[in-house]
């Protein structure tokens, strides 16, 4: 999928805490979409874009935090509307 070795994946693996396939019983990995995405990611960074894996680590890292902030603001404005259509509806 990604043209890299399969030693360059395992690699990744080691070197990337976020990236945790499953194994099974023989050990072959067992990769998630989670892990595909992660991987995509990885690789863009490191391969397309010229980042060190320290570089993309903290890439990675600062993302997350900003994907996390942007979850939470988007499930609190859900929440906000839900509370104003219940204010409507008793007000009716």
């Amino acid at each position: 999928m990604f043209e890299v070795s399969n030693s360059l994946i395992r690699y990744w693996e080691t070197e990337f805490k976020v990236l945790k396939p499953s194994k099974n019983k023989k050990g072959d990995r067992r990769f998630m979409v989670k892990d595909i995405r992660t991987l995509e990611k990885i690789y863009t960074l490191v391969k397309e874009r010229g980042f060190t894996l320290e570089g993309a680590k903290k890439e990675l890292k600062s993302k997350s935090k900003k994907d996390n902030t942007q979850d939470i603001i988007n499930k609190l404005q859900k929440t906000k509307r839900k509370l104003e259509n219940l204010l409507k509806d008793l007000d009716n």
